[in-house]
This record gives structure tokens, sequence and C-alpha cells, in this order.
């Protein structure tokens, strides 16, 4: 019988060298880049965190997504969310893998896209200030979103992109950002409804920090379901006591040890089993999906101004994920998802693909979980 809850993972479509890397960091950077050079920053830090079965892949290798698939679907894994980077009329990042999967039919595993709308900084990198690399903008007019949606057109069509009711589903991840929320959501509709959908199947992607901008009832019309994803501002104080908590902000701040990535100078560390038992207690709403997380640390990329999950292993990615799949059900919305971050994103410590250290366990986990459903 087939399980009602379907379990997608986000994937990084990074692997490859693209002019803007090569001016960025160095001719032929990519993510393997920073992981092979990554380095402990504490005792008994495990780094560098490197791959097993897939090796140091090249996405321009179609072998490589064709192997992606089958290791994916053979554990549990419903559909990957390629991560496009479209930065407004004319201006795209790390297409070619994804095209190169429209193609490539071999490549078996259903998908979408997230439209990773933001700006690239460096910070994000490392860097010490937060330099802008390429400038997320957005269009005035229909005519701005139609190019975009004319480019998807085909991907939508595949009979391997994932639809909901007639509806390709599409995520978007800082719709906080969009300076025209309803041209946006509107022209996408409205193309889609022409070329024979029902429309488009708004996901968004919500956390403690973008909540708070978010017109609620111009998304609640509009949006089909929301992504809960807390990790990046997700930090449990010990002190319970409000006054407490605001001298423990300010002396970890004084130290170091801050959520604001630019004045941080120590890695902020956090324990996995703690966190993961905050992290999904309940869902925001009954449009609401969680997500899963097996792990996080970005000192590939970011060295002290990184975010670490510390004691992560596939045991306790395992009680997370269950709890994760608990409130799905406990939901009973339809249709069912648990979103998995990340199958891929190496330089942030944030993936399902097999490692050297653990194997195939992080994925043998979905596996288990997805066959006791």
């Amino acid at each position: 019988m087939e399980s009602k809850i379907k379990f997608l993972a986000y994937y990084l479509p990074q692997y490859h060298p693209i002019p803007e890397n090569d001016k960025w960091w160095g001719k032929g950077f990519t993510e393997w880049t920073n992981v092979t050079k990554a380095k402990p920053l504490f005792k008994n830090h495990y780094q560098p965190i490197l791959p097993s079965d897939l090796g140091f892949y090249d996405l321009r290798v179609p072998e490589v997504q064709e192997q992606q698939s089958e290791l994916a679907l053979s554990h549990g894994v419903d559909g990957f969310i390629y991560y496009q980077y479209w930065f407004g009329p004319d201006k795209m990042l790390l297409e070619k893998p994804a095209e190169s999967m429209l193609k490539n039919q071999k490549v078996k595993i259903p998908f979408c896209f997230c439209w990773a709308n933001e700006t690239w900084k460096g910070i994000w990198h490392g860097l010490e200030n937060p330099d802008i690399l390429i400038e997320q903008k957005y269009p005035s007019k229909a005519s701005g979103y139609k190019q975009y949606f004319d480019y998807l057109l085909p991907f939508f069509q595949d009979e391997r992109y994932i639809k909901v009711d007639n509806k390709p589903m599409f995520h978007v991840y800082r719709v906080s950002d969009l300076p025209d929320r309803d041209l946006f959501f509107q022209t996408f509709n409205s193309l889609a409804k022409k070329n024979g959908f029902d429309g488009i199947y708004f996901v968004i992607t919500t956390t403690a920090e973008s909540v708070k901008k978010i017109d609620h009832e111009l998304i609640s019309a509009k949006i089909d379901l929301n992504i809960f994803n807390n990790i990046r501002y997700h930090f449990q104080p010990f002190f319970t006591n409000r006054w407490l908590r605001k001298i423990e902000l300010k002396i970890n701040t004084k130290l170091g040890y801050t959520q604001d990535v630019v004045k941080r100078n120590k890695p902020l560390i956090l324990e996995y089993p703690l966190l993961m038992k905050h992290f999904n207690k309940s869902l925001l709403s009954n449009k609401s999906i969680p997500c899963a997380i097996p792990n996080w640390d970005n000192s590939p990329r970011s060295n002290k101004k990184s975010m670490i999950l510390n004691k992560t292993s596939p045991k306790a990615w395992k009680n997370h994920l269950e709890q994760t799949v608990q409130l799905v059900k406990e939901a009973k919305n339809n249709p069912q998802y648990v979103i998995l971050k990340s199958w891929n994103e190496w330089a942030e410590g944030n993936y399902l693909e097999p490692d050297r250290k653990y194997g195939r366990e992080w994925l043998k986990v979905v596996k288990e979980v997805k066959e006791s459903l």
C-alpha cells in the first residue's frame, strides 16, 4: 500500500563550475572546494565530512543524477525540490543541472522547484563583511514574471513534475521579500490556467523571522501550504525567566555566540537532540507542513560565523523524523508532506547522501520510517 505521507527533499544544483563562482572564489570552485578544506573548530568536532558512495560528483555528468534518483527512490524519498536561482529577468544561476535532468528520462524521481529568491552575500561564506555578490531583483510588471513562467513551463509540463489537483507545485523561499506579491501570484496562476493547468500549487517557507513580515490575509488566500523551517532562527535559551533570558542573550552576544551572523565571531553550537525536541512541537495551521533536518554544520562555508548542530547521528535523526511524521498524522491534512532538509547541501553539513562515517545510515532511517507508515 502506497504511503499517504510523501517525503520531499531539497536538492542543491551547485556541483559544477560557473563563471560567477570562478570570479568570486577562484577557478573551478564548487561546494566541494569548501567541504574538502574544512577543519575541526573544537574538541570532538567531526570535520571534514566527506561523501562516500557518490564521491565528489560533477552535475554535468548525467549518470550522477540517475544514481541520485535511484538511491533516493529506493530509500523512501518521493521527490526532489530543486533550488532555483532566478534573480530577475535575464539572470539565472545554477540552472544547468535541472535543464539536463529535464532531457534525461533515466532520472525517474519526481521533482518541483523552490525559487530561492534571496540576494547572495559573502557573509554566508565566512567573509568579514556582508558584501553583495548578486542581488535578487523583482519585476514591476507582469511581463517580467511571464518570462520566468515561460522558462518554467516545459518543466511544469513534464510528467515527473509534482502536481496537486492539476496544479504544478512551486515553492517560494522568501515570500515576504516580494514587493508586489499579488502581481506574482496572479501572473503565475493566470498563465498556468492558460496552459491547461488549474493554477499553481504555491508552497511558501516561513521562519520565526518571516512570519512577522507576512501579510497573512493576502497569503492565506493565495498559498496552498507553508513549510515551517526555523533552522536559522531557533535558539533555545537556558533560562525561562524573561529578565534572565535577556541577560543571557547579552552575555552570549558579547562572547560572540549570537544568531546575528554579521556580529558572530564564534560558532553557534546547539545540541541536536535537545533542539529537535522543540523544533516541530506543533504545526502553525491546517496549511502547515513540517521540515525535518538530519544534520547541520555550515563551518565548511562559514568557519567562525557558522552554526553547528552538535551530537547528530542517524539514531537522533530517526527520533526527530518519527516525531515529525507523528505531527503530520495527527493533523490529518490532505495532501500530507514532510520536507527533508536536505538531500545534498554538503558545505552546510546538511545532507542525506552517503558519507564516509555513517554510509547510507541517514537514508536507511528515511526508508525505515517510510515503511512503518
